[in-house]
This record gives structure tokens, C-alpha cells and sequence, in this order.
């Protein structure tokens, strides 16, 4: 069984009919859980903080690029495909 269901039911998300498409259902997350999700990342925030701070601001931008590429190149492979 997916976790998936779970999702609505505990207030995550809504979903709602796609207005342009009948057939689709639009998924919404629901901002007034915004801090409740920002408290359970705050580990993973805190740790990756310490992690940043361990590199230079010209390394930090040296990633950010090969990053900011890395994903440019996945998505025009990934629209490559789906063309075909």
C-alpha cells in the first residue's frame, strides 16, 4: 500500500480538480503546514549549514555551477526523450 493516500488525510495536501483537464488532479501543498515542515527539516538544514561552512565562498559558487549544469543537462536529456 503507498503512502501516497496518507497524504490528504493528514492535512499535507489537497487535491483538486484540474480545471483545463478533467482527467488530471492537481496536488497543493497546504502552506499553513509550512512551519510543522520546516521544524522537521531542521536537522537536515543544520547539518547542511555546518557542511557549507567548511568551504570557501568561491568553491560554494564552483558547485553551485556544476550543479545548476548537471541539472540543465538531466532535464534537456530528459525533454530529448520525450520528443521522441
Amino acid at each position: 500500500m503507498s503512502g501516497r493516500p496518507m497524504l490528504p488525510v493528514a492535512g499535507w495536501i489537497a487535491r483538486e480538480r484540474d480545471p483545463t483537464d478533467r482527467r488530471a488532479v492537481l496536488i497543493r501543498a497546504l502552506r499553513d503546514r509550512n512551519p510543522e515542515l520546516f521544524h522537521l527539516y531542521a536537522g537536515m538544514n543544520n547539518s547542511m549549514d555546518q557542511l557549507c561552512a567548511t568551504y570557501t565562498d568561491n568553491q560554494l559558487q564552483l558547485i553551485a555551477d556544476f550543479l545548476r549544469r548537471t541539472t540543465n543537462a538531466g532535464q534537456d536529456a530528459t525533454d530529448e526523450l520525450a520528443s521522441d
